[in-house]
């Protein structure tokens, strides 16, 4: 339909347009692309078996929709992607402030049009880009501004009586006839306000002040909401909760996998980073078992939730790092290497909520607590257990290692260092290169490897790792002790 040439009610009669309410609109749609085997909601990862099927089976019931869940966690990028459910254009009674159809008329305005001007009222097309509206709840929402109220200054300019319907100013929701609206975070909205939502849920209508108005609207409502906000902040009260006909739960990735794929697409890195700095897949599982760890300490308190907003910043973190290295020490290019983690750690710090005792330790200290425990566990997927290398006839993989540190030698990576810097100091470790070379992955960097079995035997005391503000300084425990003595 070329919506360009339709311009008048009669024009609108004579073509295939039909009208439907919203919730029809989308259910159609929905089915089409079932049907043709589409994506529905692109760049939505690690949904596809739990929320998304939910999703459609709501959309499929005509059902309002709450979506409940911690941070994080893509509600309001889901809520975003139901505008690609909507036909691309929509008519309205041109200069109507509720989107009146041109073939069911709400509002006073369009209804006094029509009885005017009959088959000759001039229609408007309405993207459906125009159809989405969103709400942060806040303490401070009024009615007012989700439904509306009387305006003076209206009924002043129009010389009209209070009593008259044309005085009314409208609140966002009336505005949002034949719309998606959605209400984030909907606990932090008052209890009072909670129930000006009753009756548009459950019969379609508005109530505004003593008006005898009852506009039945046609609107998808769509609200999310962190679980743990009933208990901090407030709730959502049971009568509301009633209405919404289905509530879904989303969900953090459940695999590292997922993980790597959603901050990958997230990530806003520049061009010259994404051409001269490489990230090697050891890197980018490192920084997810950061999150994954972090939602599993007793640091963090697990109800707050640990959001996918860590992994993504941390990306974009440890580029930079690895960036502004590489500018200061002149390398033309460069890898991101495990000392790079210490500068992400203000986008650990930010992205969790510590409860009493991760607070005795400080932020800082959680922050390193938790990049210490992810090198573990990645160390002990690669390489053998020192712990369980206590047998005398089990021959120990890192021996040359231990005996090394043990002889009072010390190994300083600088975190502006450059690359030959780098490779220079870990080069000098008796051992470090033949075991390397023995578990390196496929296309990654040798000295990463290297890299990684330090910060590894550090994790369990085979060696000691100082961090400073400028270098990490690793060394033999004991002759460590002696030499401060000395």
């Amino acid at each position: 339909m070329d919506v360009s040439k339709i311009k008048t009610i009669g024009a609108l009669k004579k073509s295939a347009y039909q009208s439907k309410s919203l919730k029809e609109e989308l259910r159609l749609n929905l089915i089409e692309k079932l049907r043709n085997k589409e994506k529905v909601f692109e760049g939505v990862i690690g949904f596809d078996d739990t929320v998304l099927p939910d999703i459609e089976r709501a959309i499929l019931s005509k059902h309002n929709i709450l979506l409940l869940g911690l941070r994080g966690q893509a509600k309001t990028k889901i809520a975003r992607l139901l505008v690609h459910l909507m036909d691309e254009y929509m008519p309205i009674v041109a200069g109507s402030e509720l989107n009146d159809d041109p073939f069911q008329p709400l509002s006073r305005y369009a209804h006094d049009l029509i009885a005017e001007h009959g088959d000759k009222t001039p229609i408007e097309w309405v993207h459906r880009n125009a159809r989405y509206i969103e709400k942060l709840a806040t303490p401070d929402v009024s009615v007012a501004d989700l439904i509306g109220d009387v305006d003076p200054i209206k009924a002043a300019t129009l010389k009209l009586d209070y009593s008259d319907e044309r005085v009314i100013h409208f609140g966002l929701i009336p505005r949002s006839h034949r719309c998606i609206f959605v209400i984030n975070e909907l606990p932090d909205l008052q209890a009072r306000i909670q129930v000006s939502l009753f009756n548009i849920l459950q019969e379609g209508d508005i109530q505004i002040r003593g008006f005898k108005l009852r506009l039945p609207l046609d609107i998808q409502f769509v609200f999310t909401a962190n679980p743990e906000d009933y208990t901090n902040r407030g709730s959502i009260i049971t009568p509301l909760k009633d209405r919404i006909e289905s509530q879904i739960l989303t969900h953090y990735p459940k695999t590292i996998e997922l993980s790597k794929s959603i901050t990958l697409q997230e990530a806003r890195l520049s061009e010259n980073q994404q051409m001269n700095v490489r990230i090697s897949e050891t890197i980018r599982t490192l920084l997810e078992r950061i999150s994954f760890q972090a939602r599993e300490s007793e640091f963090i308190d697990e109800k707050s939730g640990v959001s996918a907003r860590l992994t993504i910043s941390g990306m974009e973190n440890l580029c930079s790092s690895a960036e502004r290295r590489m500018l200061l020490s002149g390398d033309k290019q460069t890898d991101v290497r495990i000392t790079d983690f210490w500068g992400m750690i203000p986008a650990i710090t930010g992205k969790v909520e510590l409860v009493y005792e991760g607070e005795q330790e400080g932020p800082y200290a959680v922050a390193l607590e938790l990049i210490g425990q992810a090198t573990k566990k990645e160390f002990l997927e690669r390489f053998p257990n020192p712990d369980k290398l206590q047998r005398e006839d089990e021959r120990d993989p890192y021996g040359i290692i231990r005996t090394w540190f043990a002889a009072g030698n010390t190994v300083e990576l600088l975190n502006d260092g450059s690359d030959a810097d780098y490779q220079k100091a870990l080069e000098q470790v008796a051992g470090l290169g033949k075991l390397a070379t023995l578990y390196a992955s496929k296309n990654e960097p040798k000295l990463l490897t290297m890299e990684l079995i330090l910060h590894g035997l550090a994790q369990f005391d085979v060696v000691t790792k100082e961090v400073l503000e400028s270098k990490m300084s690793f060394r033999d425990m004991l002759s460590g002790m002696l030499g401060d003595l000395n």
